[in-house]
């Protein structure tokens, strides 16, 4: 009995210690996560400030490329664009575009798939504010039916960001932002603003290849989902601008449509 009961005993402060033991681990297993949480939420801050300031310094240096000439009461001829000076600095260059009401005014690439230039700058450097890109499926030569552009919608407003003011009642009730500016080597174009609303993530909005009367229908659906009313006709003969960024998380799109009005 006795060798019972020091086995016994033994037994339960063995226990006792595991029990005191795992007391004490939990706690430092949860700091430990927290303290690595905070490390990579901190880097992860780090990263997208720095990331955001070398686009910023990017912008800055190849601004110098384009000229504006505020006097100018024709507003295509506003900006003059020297697309040498700005091939020389990345090939990929197709275009410079504004969007009146927003801070968007970038030059604009055109890669070989819709990705890279998602987590690449203008200066295709590895950058996860990315770059004002065209669909890589569309000519970008002044015949594409519906021209596709995308940008990140970045918490400063950079790239994107500044997009979803277009669903405001005040951007709407501004004349002017109802015009957008395109400019080419061979075709500097005005853009007349027709559909603008939030929608689910979805590939039919950025469909570039119509056949027969799938533009007209396109057109159809595009400006049914408009959050105003721009009163623009449209019809088969037109082409059209397509302006997308992500929203709540990539779970939306916020998107413009404009038709082409001057070239």
């Amino acid at each position: 009995m006795n060798k019972q009961n020091k086995k016994g005993n033994r037994y339960k402060e063995n226990t006792k210690k595991k029990v005191k033991t795992n007391k004490k681990l939990i706690p430092n297993i949860i700091l430990i996560f927290f303290i690595i949480l905070f490390v990579f939420s901190g880097f992860k801050i780090i990263m997208w400030f720095l990331n955001n300031r070398e686009n910023k310094k990017i912008a800055e240096e190849i601004s110098q490329a384009i000229t504006i000439d505020e006097e100018n009461v024709e507003e295509k001829e506003k900006y003059k664009v020297d697309f040498q000076a700005l091939k020389d600095k990345n090939s990929d260059t197709v275009g410079f575009l504004k969007v009146n009401g927003t801070n968007i005014e970038y030059t604009v690439v055109k890669g070989t798939n819709n990705s890279y230039y998602l987590k690449h700058n203008f200066n295709k450097e590895s950058n996860s504010a990315g770059w004002i890109f065209a669909d890589y499926k569309n000519k970008v030569d002044g015949t594409d039916k519906n021209l596709v552009i995308y940008g990140h919608n970045m918490r400063n407003d950079s790239m994107f960001g500044s997009l979803k003011n277009i669903l405001n009642d005040d951007w709407h009730n501004e004349e002017e932002n109802k015009y957008v500016t395109f400019i080419t080597e061979n075709d500097n174009s005005i853009y007349e603003v027709f559909s603008v609303y939030q929608v689910a993530d979805e590939d039919y909005y950025i469909t570039t290849d119509f056949k027969d009367n799938e533009f007209n229908d396109f057109i159809k659906t595009i400006k049914s989902r408009s959050k105003f009313d721009f009163d623009v006709d449209i019809n088969e003969n037109d082409n059209i601008l397509t302006l997308s960024t992500c929203a709540n998380n990539n779970k939306y799109r916020v998107v413009l449509h404009a038709k082409k009005i001057i070239e």
